[in-house]
């Protein structure tokens, strides 16, 4: 970990900022009290998942068809016997 004044964040930001993508965490203090941390975000995965897929998930044929009346009925809260 490294630390430095605001001072030197300002002067030198484009150096710590390589160091950070190289992995290190950069506390910047202010009168050598830290105020703030500059550290790496974790690496984004290679590919882009696709939204509401999970892997290998298959949609089956029928998840389209029309829902059966009394399965209906049952969401909305009525019933046969009414």
């Amino acid at each position: 970990m490294i630390r430095i004044n605001t001072a030197e964040a300002k002067a030198r930001l484009s150096h710590y900022l390589e160091r950070v993508e190289g992995g290190e965490t950069v506390v910047v203090c202010r009168r050598n009290v830290p105020v703030a941390e500059i550290r790496p975000l974790p690496r984004r995965p290679r590919e882009q998942r696709r939204i509401g897929i999970d892997r290998g998930m298959r949609v089956p044929p029928g998840f389209f068809e029309p829902l059966p009346e009394d399965l209906l009925d049952a969401f909305e809260g009525s019933s046969a016997s009414e």
